[in-house]
């Protein structure tokens, strides 16, 4: 079984620019969002994947992915409706570690967060300076919670 171990935080300023490539386009959708798993198809770049996840505890959760034709998950996405999620992708070295930040478009635009997964719970890692708040236990800030619930709809 694959087990996902993360920690997300609140990207500040852009800091971060100048360590990030080329970002990859993704889109993202869910084909099933409830507490105790989602079913998530992506298109990030030339690659699309399957994803089964887990019930999340604390900051870990199973998880599942499988390559998949791109044609196939075009036509995936279209059984998401509104639940897609759009965004580039960066994968920025830090500490000897990759993070991921991901920054977010559409209904999502001005939402700027970045993860890094570990191996183990406890392991130690070194946080970037541009590394904001940490929201890895706060469930609004997941991208399957985001697909139904806009960042740009938070304030009313």
């Amino acid at each position: 079984m694959g087990i996902e171990i993360e920690r997300k935080f609140l990207a500040e300023g852009d800091g971060w620019k100048a360590a990030a490539g080329d970002g990859l386009a993704c889109r993202q959708g869910y084909l099933a969002i409830d507490p105790e798993k989602t079913i998530r198809v992506r298109i990030i770049g030339e690659q699309a994947f399957l994803t089964i996840k887990g019930a999340t505890s604390g900051i870990s959760r199973s998880e599942f992915e499988y390559e998949i034709p791109v044609a196939d998950a075009a036509e995936l996405l279209k059984l998401c409706g509104d639940a897609v999620v759009e965004k580039t992708r960066y994968f920025i070295g830090h500490g000897g570690m990759v993070w991921e930040l991901d920054v977010f478009s559409g209904t999502n635009e001005g939402l700027v967060m970045a993860e890094i997964e570990l191996e183990a719970k406890d392991q130690p890692f070194e946080l970037p300076d541009w590394a904001g708040e940490e929201v890895s236990r706060d469930p609004r800030y997941y991208n399957a919670y985001l697909a139904q619930h806009p960042f740009n709809t938070w304030g009313e």
